[in-house]
């Protein structure tokens, strides 16, 4: 039996071979360079991109090269201006190059392994779109595969290449025909998949959220392994809910599990009302924001319909927009040199240049962890066309200011709307609950279209009683930074070359420096001590693959995410590093550039 195909990132062991494979190939079977007395071909982008090996035990059969934005510059730069080629100014742009295999491995699976390792690569890596050169006499092998010409030829020595383009998602599928489930599980048998990046996508499609339920046990029968997990990677409350809405549950926990609870949280709504100073037919009650977000968008959007992010942004809002619906969708750089925070100046001109349907903000944003002054929000919105929808998001705005909220705004103006969970600063992530205020035409329209039922009876016993203790969560929050800025010293002490950032929220971020460990290696180290991070990395490609984010827990998990952390990375400085080279693309000797 054969040994199955090894898919790998490279080590500086396997250069002298990918440069001497790349002249065989580029200088004597296609002629694109010349030849040369040293039998090798060099780079210029080489320490700028990634190579990605398939190896079949100690016999490498092929590799392909991947350049992510950050790193500056593409190999197209060298045939092509931005002027002519502005696709590369976009920030989640991924050039893949020379995928290159051995001659007698053509007729098999590698070259397209390659090519999905280095899309599931970008993917991981924030990345949407991929920009490669592809033969121009193999266009239509390229445009069955999913890439597109974008119209833009260019010539290398004997060979003229196209210049092709494609949505990662969809290529990913299409690459090793992956739109069957069995295809996926077929493929990955047979596989020693070795890379950082996941070997399938989420089934979903959608690359946000925690792993530590996985580690639990999803089928709920090792549930004692909730104690030994710490799940920093997802924002949960570290705290328990209010005591009278433990009580509430606890009373009669027969009749709350077979009750049916009011049709339309009508008492729900009217504390909520009662408790923000809200008309009743303001609001709309839903199972947690994600409902809110698939019924109303799912409402109000198609497949025409252009949508502006915050990017970095909470990744549900793209994977409604743009894989559920299939907006158009763009997206609002946050800067780092910026603090991560949004220009007021510069959000207007951009809305106001462009005919958007809807504008979504997370105030406080995850993952950035920053927070928009309400008055600064409230004159963006004021000054923008009237024909554009704001969806503002406030799960949490507990942490800063209730008075900071943009409810009593969107209650009168038709232009916005807020969506509140109560999961985070309340502790509820487990009964979900939420609500909406928009003024009354809009909310009565989502109500409209809201099932019965959809708020189950604990989360609305549950929800009302919390609303009914705010001394205990005005506590329990003041707490909570207490504990973050404690765990922010203790992180920072453990190395100073990784920056320590808080939020005004419940998590921080880790940036880890250039030329060191990935987000990705850290958190997979991290994990083998039962402690959860997150990789911001699919979220957006400004984390350059560098940061993590870390929720806020109680005193002993923070202690043990310290010490995780300090293991982890003593553990990734005593292994081997590969070299920090982004890919291009390519297909194969073939397809070569």
């Amino acid at each position: 039996m054969s040994r199955p195909l090894t898919l790998r990132s490279a080590t500086t062991d396997d250069l002298g071979w990918i440069y001497e494979l790349r002249h065989r190939v580029y200088a004597q079977e296609l002629g694109q360079h010349a030849p040369n007395s040293e039998g090798r071909l060099v780079d210029g982008l080489d320490g700028d991109n990634v190579y990605l090996i398939a190896a079949r035990g100690p016999v490498r059969v092929g590799f392909v090269s991947v350049t992510p934005p950050w790193a500056g510059r593409y190999g197209l730069d060298k045939y092509l201006t931005r002027e002519e080629l502005p696709l590369l100014d976009e920030a989640d742009v991924f050039e893949v190059r020379l995928l290159t295999v051995e001659p007698d491995a053509r007729s098999g699976a590698a070259a397209a392994l390659l090519m999905y390792a280095a899309l599931r690569w970008a993917a991981s890596r924030g990345g949407r779109r991929v920009v490669a050169m592809g033969r121009a006499d193999l266009v239509s092998m390229y445009r069955a595969a999913g890439l597109q010409p974008v119209g833009r030829t260019v010539q290398s020595g004997a060979v003229a290449f196209e210049v092709l383009t494609g949505e990662v998602a969809e290529l990913t599928q299409g690459t090793l025909g992956l739109r069957h489930t069995a295809t996926l599980a077929r493929l990955a048998a047979g596989v020693d998949w070795q890379l950082d990046a996941s070997f399938a996508p989420r089934p979903d499609g959608c690359e946000h959220g925690g792993a530590s339920f996985t580690a639990i046990g999803t089928d709920f029968r090792t549930l004692d392994r909730r104690r030994e997990v710490v799940a920093a990677d997802v924002l949960d409350a570290w705290f328990a809910p209010a005591p009278g809405t433990l009580a509430v549950l606890a009373e009669d926990p027969g009749w709350v599990a077979r009750t049916s609870p009011p049709t339309g949280a009508e008492g729900l709504l009217a504390e909520i009302a009662a408790v923000r100073g809200l008309p009743v037919q303001t609001l709309a009650a839903g199972a947690g924001s994600s409902d809110l977000i698939f019924r109303a968008f799912g409402r109000w959007l198609t497949p025409a319909s252009r949508v502006l992010l915050m990017d970095p942004g909470y990744g549900e809002y793209a994977h409604v927009t743009e894989r559920v619906i299939g907006c158009r969708v763009d997206r609002f750089r946050l800067r780092r040199e910026e603090d991560w925070r949004i220009d007021p100046a510069r959000l207007s001109a951009v809305v106001a240049n462009q005919e958007y349907d809807l504008v979504v903000v997370v105030n406080p944003n995850n993952p950035t962890g920053r927070h928009a002054p309400a008055a600064e929000l409230r004159a963006v919105i004021a000054s923008a066309p009237v024909r554009t929808r704001w969806w503002i998001d406030e799960a949490y705005l507990g942490y800063v200011d209730p008075a900071e909220s943009l409810a009593p705004f969107a209650a009168a103006d038709p232009r916005a709307v807020v969506c509140t969970s109560m999961s985070k600063t309340y502790a509820l992530s487990g009964v979900r609950a939420a609500y909406l205020v928009a003024e009354p035409e809009t909310a009565a329209e989502i109500r409209q279209w809201t099932p019965p039922w959809t708020v189950g009876l604990p989360a609305q016993l549950a929800a009302v009683a919390a609303l009914r203790d705010p001394g205990y969560y005005a506590d329990r929050l003041a707490h909570t930074h207490r504990l973050r800025r404690q765990l922010a010293a203790d992180l920072a002490g453990v190395d100073a070359s990784v920056l320590v950032e808080e939020s005004v929220a419940n998590f921080l971020t880790l940036t880890l420096p250039t030329g060191g460990p990935s987000a990705a290696a850290l958190v997979a180290q991290c994990r083998r001590h039962d402690v959860y991070l997150r990789d911001l990395s699919p979220l957006s490609t400004a984390y350059e693959e560098r940061t993590v984010r870390v929720a806020v827990r109680d005193r002993a998990e923070n202690a043990r995410i310290v010490a995780a952390y300090r293991a982890a990375l003593t553990a990734l400085r005593t292994t081997p590093a590969t070299p920090a080279t982004p890919l291009g693309t390519a297909r194969a000797a073939e397809v070569a550039r």
